[in-house]
């Protein structure tokens, strides 16, 4: 897919607007990771040396247009000066006159954050008035952000309306990396999906099996496979609704002629808690009254031997409830193997990039995608509305 790129613009002393994803988590008043941030930064240090005025639009949480004063962008505007190491002036909105005053007047400023866009109701609907505001900052669009890439907003699409738009080096990057995965990957492509529900990756699980060799099924989605399979599973989490769906993609796995791999042993318990009594069953022997929370040693091993012999790799999803420390060794261990392994490694997905980054692992992985649902669409094949805005009209 061929995108639009920074580096082809003139950007002495103009004004730049950028869509990032400033969308981070917080823990008791403090970022607790700028892994968003920091992403952004080659594309902002670009455009400060080729002397442009970076004008930064994001959003924090859902105020749901209204102003939340726990959800203004002032900590993260603080925060992002010390990176920069340089002055960051925080706008007083998003749009309207006081804010092209803001950056007009001050000018030893050469980086500024506009409010929260999502205290206004028209960001989320794609307002073409607030789209046009947006745009009358600026000289010149950047879409940075793939977290919201999948949105059609004002500020991802709408504005793209007004202004001449280009990719930013993050977007770039994502795009480059996951279109390689889906149309000439380097094989053999081992693809691992975890999480709790089925329902939620139907499409990319069928559109997964059409490019990989080795599909790694695990997470509590793992359990309406099993039981699809007419298997015992107990108290776990299943989707009964989606049994049929779970045997059509065994059967397309089948015809294709791809491994699918599910749990051949799990952890088990009698409750979901710390103090629950635990034991590891194999994947056909779980009792009525216990529910599987995370994949057992035999299942750690095969996939271990699946992602050594792997070229390259594809993570999405928790392969256990991994947020209890009793039901986490499965995830961890994935994460460590995917460490060692000289595959290119992909991780997609905010569970599996806070498990990553729970082990201190995520210097050795090749790609951490930046939008958990961004990504899962763009693996399903849909079109996002925030990358059509700056791909290349042949």
């Amino acid at each position: 897919m061929s995108l639009k790129a920074l580096g082809k613009h003139d950007l002495q002393n103009k004004k730049v607007l950028v869509r990032v994803d400033f969308n981070v988590p917080f823990e008791d008043g403090a970022i607790s990771s700028d892994a968003r941030i920091v992403a952004s930064l080659d594309t902002i240090n670009y455009l400060l040396e080729n002397d442009a005025t970076v004008i930064l639009a994001a959003h924090l949480g859902r105020p749901k247009g209204k102003v939340v004063d726990s959800l203004r962008l002032k900590p993260v505007s603080k925060h992002l000066e010390s990176l920069l190491g340089t002055a960051v002036f925080q706008c007083s909105d998003s749009v309207g006159d006081t804010v092209k005053q803001e950056i007009e007047q001050n000018t030893s400023y050469k980086v500024f954050v506009l409010e929260n866009l999502r205290f206004h109701k028209e960001e989320t609907e794609n307002d073409e008035a607030f789209s046009k505001q947006l745009a009358d900052l600026a000289d010149l669009f950047v879409q940075e952000s793939f977290g919201t890439a999948h949105r059609a907003h004002a500020s991802t699409v709408g504005v793209a309306n007004f202004l001449p738009t280009v990719a930013g080096f993050l977007v770039q990057k994502e795009i480059d990396v996951l279109s390689k995965a889906l149309a000439n990957p380097t094989r053999p492509f081992v693809a691992i999906v975890g999480g709790s529900k089925v329902s939620t990756k139907i499409a990319v699980l069928e559109s997964l099996l059409t490019k990989v060799d080795t599909l790694i099924i695990g997470g509590a989605m793992a359990f309406t496979f099993l039981k699809a399979q007419g298997l015992p599973v107990g108290k776990s989490l299943v989707e009964d609704d989606k049994l049929d769906t779970a045997k059509a993609l065994l059967n397309q796995a089948k015809a294709l002629g791809k491994t699918l791999i599910l749990p051949e042993d799990v952890v088990v318990a009698d409750a979901f808690s710390e103090q629950a009594t635990i034991s590891t069953v194999a994947s056909d022997a779980i009792d009525a009254d216990l529910m599987g929370l995370d994949i057992g040693p035999k299942s750690i091993q095969r996939i271990e031997s699946c992602i050594e012999s792997a070229s390259m790799l594809l993570w999405n999803g928790p392969v256990g409830a991994f947020e209890m420390k009793p039901f986490s060794t499965g995830t961890f261990a994935i994460a460590k193997a995917l460490a060692r392994s000289s595959a290119y490694t992909i991780i997609g997905g905010g569970d599996s990039i806070s498990a990553i980054e729970q082990s201190g692992l995520a210097d050795k992985m090749d790609h951490m995608s930046t939008g958990g649902g961004a990504c899962l669409e763009f693996l399903e094949g849909k079109v996002l509305p925030g990358i059509e805005v700056v791909q290349q009209r042949v």
